[in-house]
């Protein structure tokens, strides 16, 4: 298939992109602060927030952009965004 306008790789290859290392902050999340609603697993554009066994999340730091739109809807600020340090 033809890449199109737009299109960085064909449809299927998230799994070879690894956006995370271009980020300039990366989300820090803390577990104590966690009311497990997953509002920052929803609004992640990537889908790198998983929920973890005992109910609370945490991003896969591979293809986080840090966007900071998951520190930005949590309702306890239980995520702080970080200068990555390279």
């Amino acid at each position: 298939m033809a890449l199109r306008v737009g299109c960085a790789a064909a449809p299927g290859r998230a799994l070879e992109n690894k956006t995370g290392a271009w980020r300039a902050f990366k989300p820090v999340f803390d577990p104590e602060n966690c009311t497990k609603c997953g509002m920052c697993a929803l609004v992640c554009p990537e889908g790198c927030i998983r929920e973890k066994e005992e109910g609370t999340f945490e991003p896969d730091l591979n293809y986080c952009k840090g966007c900071g739109l998951c520190a930005e809807v949590c309702p306890k600020k239980g995520i702080r965004m970080e200068k990555e340090e390279k």
